[in-house]
């Protein structure tokens, strides 16, 4: 089912449409998925295809927009994203349209060429040698998103301080076995955001990118697209390219503790104003935490 256009956004898109390719007049505008932003893919007179991101409202206030655009910019140079031709300091965007788009789903990125362009890509990006100067410090937002829910008195899980123990505990066995290595990261690899034009994987949206532990992208990625241990092992074995070790398998499942851990805290800290729907998700990614955990313990 097509999404509705926003009439606001036209003149905005005709705007942006002068300004980076000196033209307005299009053919066609059809409006693409996303959730936070407007996106379209306008086709011109010409028969080119772009795409013109519209920033949503009140992304301002969640969305560094500088830091996004740094990141972009980066994965867009290395070949990872369409070719970026505009970066607005409000957010908005425009971009070469990927022909022949096709977005993943959880079914398509355990296909084993998928796998293999996934793992890389995160090699890629995570060896590049940059340094953003963007953070993604997880357990510094951890405690920003407790300190809302305890402010806003969002009843948290009865098990929550034996839980936070444990992954505290493992957080402190990994950081001394592991030399841990900031690098670029996605940090937000969603199904929605893998996109298979020809033969040749991109992934798109960067507005949660910045200096992590590469693999958390790994582990991201594992959880979303729902890979089983079959999947994890060919994923790792492609990125690391060698056999993963046990000391591998546990910091690969620490940071699958950590991914749930973060939006966990996150969905409870949206709870007071999304309700119901953010509470069932927290409570699936909480459910699916201790699974991790035993699963850590068990190795």
């Amino acid at each position: 089912m097509a999404r509705e256009i926003i009439k606001e956004d036209i003149p905005k898109i005709k705007t942006l449409l002068q300004k980076v390719l000196s033209t307005n007049e299009y053919d066609n505008i059809s409006r693409m998925g996303g959730l936070t932003n407007h996106t379209y893919k306008v086709t011109l007179k010409n028969k080119k295809e772009y795409v013109v991101r519209i920033p949503g409202e009140g992304t301002e206030e969640i969305i560094v927009r500088n830091d996004e655009k740094v990141s972009t910019e980066l994965a867009c140079s290395l070949g990872i994203d369409a070719p970026l031709l505009y970066f607005g300091e409000d957010g908005s965007k425009v971009t070469e349209y990927i022909e022949n788009a096709i977005t993943m789903s959880a079914d398509s990125l355990k296909e084993p060429q998928r796998i293999n362009q996934v793992a890389d890509i995160f090699k890629r990006l995570h060896s590049c040698g940059t340094d953003t100067k963007v953070p993604f410090e997880v357990f510094v937002m951890a405690a920003s998103y407790e300190k809302v829910i305890e402010e806003k008195a969002v009843p948290m899980f009865d098990d929550y301080s034996q839980i936070k123990a444990q992954v505290m505990q493992i957080k402190g066995e990994t950081d001394s076995a592991v030399a841990i290595k900031k690098v670029p990261c996605h940090n937000d690899s969603l199904c929605e955001n893998w996109v298979l034009g020809g033969e040749r994987m991109y992934l798109i949206d960067w507005e949660y990118a910045g200096m992590n532990d590469g693999m958390w992208d790994l582990a991201d990625v594992s959880i979303e697209a729902v890979y089983g241990k079959e999947e994890d092992k060919a994923l790792l074995t492609a990125y690391l390219g060698k056999e993963p070790t046990v000391a591998n398998q546990k910091h690969f499942l620490a940071n699958k503790i950590y991914v749930d851990y973060l939006w966990t805290l996150w969905a409870k800290a949206r709870v007071p104003y999304d309700g119901q729907p953010m509470e069932d998700w927290a409570t699936e990614r909480y459910t699916r935490l201790k699974g991790f955990i035993n699963d850590y313990n068990n190795l």
